[in-house]
């Protein structure tokens, strides 16, 4: 890899574990350059409560460093909090603090400052009790970087799980499943996989919505009059995709063994899958983003910040994953 690409790491909730996890990845030599967007101060505070030596290397536009810092360090570039954060204490005044920092890494990004951007959790709740309407990094970034269309793709080693629908309730997802969304959606995957991941010829595994993939209509009509026309349209573009299939046994080696990803209709369809094989080495990945985005795939566990006792495999893979995709990347 090209030891001159920086990447920007955001530590998202001052209050959670992101910091902590920063400051435990800075203990290893990093094969690029990694700038992490936050408070100096709360990194050397958070230091120092976990008994770490870290030597924070200050940052910023015009100063930026062409070489990976060593083991034991970690550049960064400071975003001064409203107010002093504390271990599992969230504070509403440091919710503008929180997008200032994924602000200036996707503005990075767009200007080819930063090759790419890796998240740790953020805290919905506290940023809207700030009077901030946030639903989440994925639409706050889409926004941002101006893009109509998103897809949430969670993976791990072996498997890579695409969403048609995300957060719904379940009640609502066969309305959502609309011919428009399914086509969009496998477009991106489909373009990222190439695109992102450089895999010439993507083979695209798809969940049917209904039990037995509606077991020809008995369970349900969505296969029959909305998946398979999309499925078959596409096809005659020359994508590799298989199914609908039913989820149930889709999910096996079978099926998975020659699958470079799989496209669930909703949440718990195939993120279940996803965690059971992967939790703690899983992350998270935006499509359809002008820019490489990963983040890890857990919350900001406030009960655990400032402790020490977190695993930082879910950080290790987004922060590898990002860098294979920067070599990866075609456009």
């Amino acid at each position: 890899m090209s030891a001159h690409r920086l990447f920007a790491l955001t530590p998202g909730e001052p209050a959670g574990i992101g910091p902590d996890l920063c400051l435990l990845l800075a203990r290893e030599q990093q094969p690029e350059a990694l700038v992490a967007i936050a408070s100096h101060r709360l990194l050397a505070e958070r230091a120092s409560q976990l008994g770490l030596t870290i030597e924070l290397l200050r940052v910023e536009p015009g100063q930026w460093p062409d070489k990976p810092a060593a083991a034991g360090s970690l550049y960064v570039w400071d975003t001064p909090l409203a107010e002093p954060a504390e271990p599992g204490r969230l504070t509403p005044a440091n919710a503008a603090y929180v997008l200032e920092t994924l602000t200036r890494a996707a503005k990075g990004c767009l200007d080819g400052t930063f090759a790419g951007m890796i998240t740790a959790p953020v805290h919905k709740g506290v940023i809207n009790e700030a009077g901030i309407v946030f639903s989440g990094h994925t639409e706050f970034l889409a926004e941002l970087t101006r893009t109509e269309q998103v897809v949430m793709m969670l993976a791990t080693h072996g498997l890579r799980v695409a969403l048609v629908t995300t957060h719904l309730p379940l009640k609502d997802v066969a309305s959502a499943i609309t011919p428009d969304r399914l086509e969009r959606v496998t477009r991106i995957l489909h373009a990222d996989l190439r695109n992102k991941f450089g895999i010439d010829t993507p083979r695209i595994l798809v969940c049917g919505l209904n039990p037995h993939a509606g077991e020809g209509g008995h369970l349900g009509r969505e296969e029959i009059e909305i998946i398979e026309p999309v499925l078959e349209r596409l096809r005659g573009e020359g994508m590799n995709l298989v199914g609908p299939l039913p989820a149930d046994t889709l999910f096996t080696p079978k099926y998975l063994e020659h699958a470079d990803a799989v496209l669930a209709m909703y949440h718990d369809q195939g993120l279940p899958v996803l965690k059971y094989k992967g939790f703690g080495a899983a992350l998270n990945v935006t499509l359809g983003l002008p820019i490489i985005r990963t983040s890890v795939d857990h919350g900001t566990a406030l009960d655990l910040a400032g402790t020490g006792r977190v695993d930082i495999g879910s950080l290790r893979v987004a922060l590898d994953t990002a860098y294979q995709m920067a070599t990866s990347r075609v456009n």
